[in-house]
């Protein structure tokens, strides 16, 4: 019998589902979803390649969608998943959003913003990571795998 999914690996599985889709477009795979209470309310994947925007994380696509659909630039009430740990840009973005909680999938070892020793993320954001880690690290494995052949 399967077992129910906790509400995190739940999302974050829709953030995975995201992060697939960039790695269809030929994008580094990183996938996103702004969640309000049970509801997603923007969701994003990398476009920096379609873009041609360094801008264009997976974290900035679904909060641009996220502000949009609620109708204000504060998100103290959302819980952004994103299967990989922000970058500095997007825990900038976050703190001025006031996100309650960010929760990602796997660490970023080079470029994650764990690697500064000042915290970027606003005081009452919630920062957890290691939801669904072995299946959001294997999709970035995959796709450098695919780039080294």
């Amino acid at each position: 019998m399967n077992e129910p999914l906790n509400q995190d690996d739940f999302f974050m599985r829709q953030a995975i589902s995201e992060a697939r889709l960039a790695l269809d477009q030929g994008e580094v795979p990183i996938g996103a979803v702004v969640v309000w209470g049970d509801r997603v309310v923007g969701r994003g994947h990398n476009l920096v390649e379609t873009l041609g925007d360094p801008t264009a994380h997976a974290e900035m696509q679904a909060i641009t969608a996220a502000t949009s659909s609620v109708g204000g630039k504060y998100l103290p009430q959302c819980r952004l998943y994103v299967t990989v740990e922000p970058c500095v840009m997007c825990a900038g973005a976050c703190f001025w959003t006031q996100l309650g909680a960010v929760i990602y999938g796997t660490d970023d070892p080079k470029r994650g913003v764990s690697r500064l020793s000042a915290p970027v993320f606003h005081p009452r954001t919630e920062v957890r990571g290691g939801v669904l880690k072995d299946e959001c690290s294997e999709l970035m494995s995959r796709f450098f795998e695919r780039l080294r052949q």
